[in-house]
């Protein structure tokens, strides 16, 4: 029983790290986009899906878009196992469901994103497979569906505001294995995750901003997505700026999702 119990524990580390992997992947390709975009080398303010299609189009592009939806759908599982596990001890009281919920939905995200990759390779599906604006559109249609895209909208506003507070508060600490890492490491993944964190944070509060002045003007074609956010601050008066600033918060991001793989505490 105790060899049995070593091995699935073994089963859902190694899940778990090739989860953050693929997720750090994904950010790494949409940052590294928006970077070249910023600079004016051709690249774009692309969504998760426009980076995946990105990825297709290498050398190699099957197989690496294999491992990564294999990797996507390790972190599908690993949410489902927070979630049901409770292995961030988020409790069970309404705030800890809350988190424990957004735990799956994060999960059916990026196991949506797993299916893409898979969708490319068997049917060189390079599409978004529906817009933002389509998919507001859609929700709104229904009894009720502009309060619930008002209520998305908060959402992302939400998690962007928790997220920016986990910068300040430096919360990931917590669950990372610090004995591991030297002085200087440390400094360097404080430096990468806090910027990632906060870049993601603002991009989620414009998402949101979007959503919600969609539903307040019963007009979904104001809703945008990530790249659509991206597209926004590229925009703006120093855009370029702006952008490169958030497209660089990105990359700390995918590069803070690989320091999870390595270091997290996924026990």
């Amino acid at each position: 029983m105790k060899d049995a119990n070593a091995t699935a524990h073994k089963g859902q580390k190694a899940v778990a790290r090739m989860g953050y992997i693929a997720k750090g992947v994904v950010y790494l390709l949409i940052g590294g986009l928006a970077i070249m975009a910023a600079v004016g080398l051709g690249g774009k303010n692309a969504s998760s899906k426009e980076a995946i299609n990105s990825l297709a189009s290498q050398p190699f592009g099957g197989f690496m878009l294999g491992v990564l939806g294999i990797g996507l759908f390790g972190y599908t599982i690993w949410r489902f196992v927070q979630a049901w596990s409770d292995t961030e001890n988020k409790g069970s009281d309404a705030k800890g469901i809350v988190t424990r919920i957004g735990f799956v939905i994060s999960g059916i995200t990026y196991a949506g994103l797993g299916v893409y990759c898979f969708d490319i390779i068997l049917n060189a599906a390079y599409s978004s497979g529906g817009s933002t604006e389509d998919r507001t559109a859609k929700l709104m249609s229904y009894p009720g569906g502009v309060y619930l895209v008002f209520a998305v909208g908060l959402v992302f506003i939400g998690v962007g505001i928790r997220q920016i507070w986990r910068a300040v508060k430096r919360s990931y600490l917590k669950n990372w294995h610090t004995q591991e890492m030297s002085r200087h490491q440390l400094k360097v993944a404080e430096g990468i995750t806090r910027w990632g964190l906060s870049a993601r944070g603002v991009v989620f509060m414009i998402i949101g901003g979007f959503l919600c002045l969609a539903a307040w003007n019963t007009n979904p074609d104001q809703a945008e997505g990530l790249g659509g956010a991206l597209s926004t601050l590229a925009s703006q008066p120093f855009g370029p700026w702006l952008l490169g600033i958030v497209a660089l918060g990105l990359i700390s991001y995918g590069g803070y999702c690989l320091l999870n793989a390595r270091f997290r505490d996924v026990s």
